[in-house]
């Protein structure tokens, strides 16, 4: 298969993203030897990836990649608490579960996602 192996997240403040993930989602979040504006993180479960300032911010439209989140409201208090902000709050897919749209710290803007 030919699944997602690694994902970049786009940062102007590494310490800032590294903070924000750290303490909304429990990542592992360590520096890459091979540059200074680079940090590794790891989630636990799935593809890990990399925060990197050599990507300028995008406001256009792209993809959105989603974090599994066993409780989404709880997920957007910590978000709030840590300098991200909600876009869309919870909402149900029906027969499939739920979904969020969050943006971080920085205004990435990612999902969240739970199982029903």
């Amino acid at each position: 298969m030919n699944g997602f192996c690694h994902i970049e997240i786009p940062s102007k403040d590494l310490k800032k993203a590294k903070a924000f993930y750290e303490a909304v989602f429990g990542w592992r979040i360590t520096a890459w030897e091979g540059s200074a504006n680079y940090l590794m993180f790891e989630t636990g479960e799935g593809v890990g990836g990399g925060f990197t300032t050599e990507f300028e911010l995008s406001k256009k439209a792209g993809i959105l990649l989603y974090i599994l989140a066993e409780d989404i409201p709880g997920t957007l208090e910590k978000i709030a608490k840590h300098g991200g902000k909600t876009v869309l709050a919870k909402t149900e897919i029906p027969n499939v579960g739920y979904y969020a749209i969050f943006s971080d710290a920085e205004g990435n803007q990612m999902g969240l996602y739970s199982q029903k």
